[in-house]
């Protein structure tokens, strides 16, 4: 049993590797104030979604040989 827990941990420590790219605040103000309720899992699925769009535009930026990511390769 303890070592599925110490799996889990480890799971969780891989997972949330990544910096935080949103501000968690700014972006539960703005789900509330559309009248709605966010859970405790959007903002780190909405920072998984800020890495691939980064990723995919990083990745068009060098097919086409520049080193400045721009608005269109978003």
């Amino acid at each position: 049993m303890a070592k599925k827990k110490a799996a889990k941990k480890k799971a969780k420590a891989k997972k949330s590797s990544k910096e935080v790219l949103v501000v968690a605040s700014k972006v539960k103000a703005y789900v509330k104030s559309k009248g709605m309720m966010s859970s405790s899992d959007a903002v780190a699925a909405l920072n998984d979604c800020v890495y691939a769009a980064l990723d995919a535009a990083i990745k068009r930026t060098k097919e086409n040989r520049r080193s400045t990511v721009k608005p269109q390769d978003l």
